[in-house]
């Protein structure tokens, strides 16, 4: 039996709807007992601050760390604690106005690390994307049977790939004096399919 193999690529688009915001509390103290004090009371705020805006389940700890920190000269000044968290808001403009809360409440021991925009339910884009990387295989499919001087028959397999949302662009944030607006822009969820025709005479 005569096969043609192909595999096919698709893509659609989404709005991200949620946001991850990944944050640290920083102390310092000249000691590590000293600095870990501070630091608990300033995770303590940063906690009370984001249940403000997000659920309990969406605040995750990701990291406690204390070292050694040294000046601009290399001089040993003290230890540095951090205290790193994961928190997810399911609204992006209750993500702007976690941002602002937490630049106003806990100030310079705040610390931003990044913040990823996110699609909750990506499932019209996927199908979509899914209905184009078929399409695509098809196409392909029949240039090469024509090529070959047949055309394609029945389908023997399909096969899936790998699906998945990818940002288009890095998110813009932009920080005024008590809000803060996060532009969504877009996300592309893309696709794969391999599809096996039989190869018919025409």
């Amino acid at each position: 039996m005569r096969t043609v193999t192909v595999t096919g690529h698709g893509s659609s688009h989404a709005v991200p709807d949620a946001a991850l915001v990944r944050v640290a509390a920083v102390q310092r103290g000249d000691g590590v007992a000293e600095a870990y004090a501070a630091l608990t009371a300033t995770a303590v705020l940063l906690v009370e601050v984001a249940a403000r805006h997000v659920e309990p389940r969406d605040v995750g700890s990701t990291g406690i760390s204390v070292w050694p920190w040294h000046d601009h000269q290399g001089r040993p000044a003290g230890y540095e604690a951090r205290h790193s968290y994961a928190l997810r808001s399911r609204d992006l403009d209750e993500a702007g106005a976690l941002l602002a809360d937490l630049v106003g409440q806990v100030g310079d021991a705040l610390v931003v690390d990044s913040i990823g925009l996110e699609v909750t339910d990506d499932s019209v884009a996927a199908a979509e994307a899914r209905e184009a990387a078929y399409d695509d295989a098809r196409e392909r499919a029949t240039a090469l049977a024509t090529l070959a001087g047949l055309r394609l028959g029945a389908v023997r397999s399909v096969t899936e790939g790998g699906a998945g949302a990818v940002p288009a662009g890095a998110p813009r944030m932009a920080l005024a004096s008590r809000e803060a607006g996060l532009a969504p822009g877009e996300a592309t969820v893309t696709s794969s399919v391999t599809v096996v025709w039989e190869l018919v005479d025409p």
